[in-house]
């Protein structure tokens, strides 16, 4: 048998070619050497489809270095590549169509919107859903903010808490808004009148597509807001699994907890203890969070194709109930070293590789 090749599909963060995440793929590529599996690293500007080759990046684990190499096209391909605004994003989209017969591990997944529609029609995860509504107009915030003292405006391609506002009713006319800016500057809270919440919600959305949404309480003690980020990936039986779990905590006076935006990483257990001091009933919680993240990968790769990981974001409140608030289908790994579990981390590099080996044997490899 051949020996496998799998490339590994990203985009370039400039026009410098500075790639986004090359330490993983460089753990990434040495790992697949220990496992028979030859991974070199391509974005869509190093695709030459007249040769019908690729000038891809190949990395020496033993000499440390990066250099160019012209390939063939991979047997399969783990598409890493993040939604930007940019002509490389519009060369992304025109090779997946191009190229879409290839074997991929992982098709894009929808919007925050789309995402959260295709959970709700399933009564499995309903419960499990703030309820969520598209921001058009005063109407859609003014119904939520009957039901909860607090809601949330965020955009449906939005990542790492950047765009996101909080809205608190503080009183009978008035209101909190707080929030981070596109470049994750952290707005400090301020006071809004009725009369102007809405020009000023209007005023921030602009032209792009938001969704409001209930507002979970998940503020610690010490008043900084906090989550969980759930790693589930496809393992090397071709079986969803749990990588690992880690806990967020956002900075002072912030309304995310993301990581990038100065939010910590600790182990989950460290705050759940916060809200749940028996350990039968954090291990129940546990469980019941890794099995609504297993079921719900599962349901949406039957819905939108190829999946081979997802990472969810989970809000836990003081009653130790469950929501789900977004699926990021480009999860980063570095949670985990942050919170201090080095195994999750090996794990959350090695599975896709594993998986993409029992992809090559069960669907690609010539019987």
């Amino acid at each position: 048998m051949a020996q496998p090749v799998l490339g590994i599909l990203t985009l370039y963060l400039n026009n410098k070619k500075q790639l986004e995440e090359r330490h993983i793929y460089q753990r990434m590529i040495s790992e697949g050497q220990k496992l028979g599996l030859d991974v070199f690293v391509f974005t869509p500007m190093d695709v030459d489809s007249k040769k019908n080759m690729i000038h891809a990046l190949i990395y020496d684990p033993k000499q440390r270095k990066w250099s160019r190499k012209w390939r063939s096209f991979p047997h399969m391909i783990y598409d890493r590549c993040r939604i930007q605004r940019s002509i490389r994003f519009e060369q992304l989209k025109r090779f997946r169509a191009r190229y879409r017969n290839m074997t991929f591990l992982n098709r894009p997944l929808r919007d925050k919107w789309t995402v959260y529609q295709t959970l709700l029609r399933k009564s499995r995860f309903r419960t499990y859903l703030p309820e969520t509504t598209l921001f058009h107009n005063s109407a859609n915030v003014y119904s939520l903010l009957k039901s909860y003292p607090t809601i949330y405006i965020k955009p449906i391609n939005g990542t790492g808490g950047r765009g996101i506002l909080r809205v608190e009713k503080v009183g009978k006319d008035t209101f909190y808004i707080q929030g981070r800016r596109l470049n994750r500057k952290i707005i400090p809270a301020q006071k809004v009148h009725k009369s102007r919440l809405v020009p000023y919600l209007i005023g921030w959305k602009g032209d792009k597509r938001f969704v409001a949404q209930q507002g979970i309480q998940i503020e610690l003690p010490s008043g900084r807001v906090h989550d969980y980020r759930m790693l589930v990936q496809k393992n090397g039986q071709g079986v969803w699994d749990v990588t690992g779990c880690a806990g967020r905590v956002g900075p002072p006076r912030s309304i995310t907890s993301n990581l990038h935006g100065g939010g910590q990483a600790v182990p989950m257990n460290t705050l759940l203890r916060q809200i749940a001091p028996n350990e039968e009933k954090r291990m129940e919680i546990r469980r019941t969070a890794e099995k609504l993240s297993v079921e719900a990968a599962a349901y949406l790769e039957d819905s939108y194709g190829a999946l081979c990981e997802l990472a969810l974001d989970l809000a836990i409140d003081k009653n130790g109930k469950i929501f789900i608030l977004e699926v990021n289908p480009k999860p980063a790994r570095e949670v985990f070293i942050q919170s201090g579990d080095p195994e999750a981390y090996h794990r959350s590099i090695v599975r896709p590789l594993e998986y993409a080996l029992w992809v090559y044997k069960h669907k690609v490899a010539p019987s």
